[in-house]
């Protein structure tokens, strides 16, 4: 077991009187009396009984050292009428006065201390009902208290743990580095987090653990209360759950995917197997000696009419994907940019990213469907995540930003809002950023490539405009722009589909 005991370590508590206890006080007594009633010197030996009340105070309660310092005060009285019953003086009266002041209060104070140990050592046992693990350390990591519920978790007794170095002993993982932590500490005397622990057997148990800074009247610091509640259970299922959830999305998207194709398949069959039919009847009615001119018109007339029924097809499919019209509405920026942030709480703890926003609080509302707008918010952020894998995990920012645009370059001048997803990622060096908005182009090994192409589709359809730029620390910087609600939106050139 590593580290070595602190000398800042609590006395242990006093394991009852016992015989032994018991014969080195009477033995003191009758040698300080003996010694006191004898002894020619003129001195107020009777002061030692002081040492019999202080060692009197590790091996008897209240009670009992109550009765030893009035039997000190009584052995002391005898002594001195012994000793001065024929001679009185005022120097062996004052002698006398002292050594009784001097039992009296020292047994007082230790009274006093047995008092305030007795309360200590109840709100102590209070905490071993607690079923989470406590345990105090001084400044120097120094293992002072250890409850009950800290040895079932760890398996540690409390003996064994007291003086080591908590971080060496439970090998702590901290999801901050230390010295942050420490800072926020001293600063607010409180931290609370998600710390991985090891216990005597070996396991890894994840606890919620908040500490407590205890400081003197100087301000300065005695030590440290950690409280740790095991949620090791807990966070398996919730990874449990997310990998669940995961599995169902995938099984869904397949489903849909192959729900999707057979219905296209059906529907889309039928029409093309006319065309072929029709064609090749065509070609029959021209390959004759004398081509039937008019066949050959009937035929054509059905493959066109075939044809468009499989347009029709696809049109109808198209738009039960686009689940109609989108419902547009006044949203605040700075409201759906929290909300999309929301969304990707996870992936950002999960990549270890930090996040920035700066969004202007005075920005004026923007009129949009609200699901829709969040999908390109959560797609950047997405994407800007995932790039930063490959850069260091302290040089992993993403930073979100909400502000007028430019008005005086727009012909309209109207009023829009930019809002911009930068990342400090590798960036896009080795492809034009023109080329990332085009359907199936992906910088990922695994990316279909049409996330970009669907966010573009849906700015350009709230009459905005997105692009792409390399952002100054190296990644890369997407921003769209919104006209503000009221406005209008400038016209935008029909797209011809191929």
């Amino acid at each position: 077991m590593p580290g070595t005991r602190s000398a800042l370590l609590p006395k242990p508590e006093p394991k009852g009187t016992g015989f032994v206890g018991q014969l080195l006080v009477a033995c003191l007594c009758l040698a300080i009396f003996l010694v006191d009633t004898v002894s020619p010197l003129d001195m107020a030996i009777a002061v030692l009984y002081v040492v019999v009340v202080l060692l009197s105070s590790n091996w008897f309660k209240s009670t009992g050292l109550m009765l030893i310092g009035t039997g000190c005060v009584g052995l002391a009285v005898i002594s001195f009428f012994v000793m001065h019953a024929q001679d009185y003086n005022l120097a062996s009266v004052m002698r006398c006065v002292v050594s009784i002041a001097a039992i009296s209060v020292t047994t007082l104070l230790c009274l006093r201390n047995l008092e305030a140990t007795a309360s200590l050592r109840a709100q102590a046992a209070l905490l071993d009902l607690s079923h989470d693990a406590i345990f105090v350390r001084d400044p120097a990591d120094a293992i002072l208290y250890w409850n009950v519920g800290a040895e079932r978790l760890y398996g540690w007794s409390r003996d064994e743990a007291l003086g080591f170095a908590a971080t060496s002993l439970l090998r702590t993982v901290l999801p901050a580095p230390r010295a942050e932590i420490m800072a926020t500490l001293e600063a607010t005397a409180h931290w609370e987090g998600e710390v991985i622990h090891t216990t005597r057997d070996g396991r890894k148990v994840t606890c919620l653990s908040r500490w407590s800074l205890q400081r003197d009247a100087r301000g300065r610091s005695q030590g440290i209360m950690e409280t740790n509640h095991d949620i090791t259970a807990r966070k398996a299922a919730e990874n449990d759950l997310h990998r669940a959830q995961a599995d169902l999305a995938h099984v869904t998207r397949v489903s849909t995917m192959g729900e999707l194709t057979a219905s296209i398949a059906h529907e889309v069959n039928q029409p093309l197997a006319a065309v072929v039919t029709n064609g090749e009847a065509c070609l029959r009615w021209l390959r004759r000696p004398v081509p039937d001119l008019g066949e050959a018109e009937n035929t054509v007339t059905r493959m066109i009419a075939n044809a468009r029924r499989a347009s029709e097809v696809v049109a109808r499919l198209r738009a039960l994907v686009r689940r109609g019209e989108p419902d547009h509405h006044p949203i605040a920026p700075a409201e759906l940019v929290e909300e999309s942030v929301l969304l990707l709480e996870r992936e950002l703890a999960n990549h270890r990213v930090r996040l920035e926003l700066e969004l202007d609080p005075d920005l004026p509302p923007i009129k949009g469907d609200r699901i829709q707008l969040q999908q390109v918010l959560i797609n950047l952020g997405l994407n800007a995540i995932q790039a930063m894998d490959a850069v260091p995990e302290q040089a992993r920012l993403l930073t979100i930003r909400g502000t007028l645009a430019d008005a005086s370059l727009e012909p309209e001048g109207d009023r829009l809002i930019a809002l911009t997803v930068e990342d400090t990622g590798p960036g896009a060096q080795l492809q034009p950023l023109v080329s990332l908005f085009t359907p199936f182009v992906s910088t990922k090994k695994d990316g279909i490539g049409i996330g970009l192409s669907i966010s573009r589709s849906i700015v350009e359809a709230h009459g905005g405009r997105i692009s792409a730029d390399s952002a100054p620390q190296g990644g890369l910087r997407f921003t769209f722009t919104l006209p503000a609600a009221g406005e209008t939106p400038p016209p935008r050139a029909k797209e011809t589909l191929s």
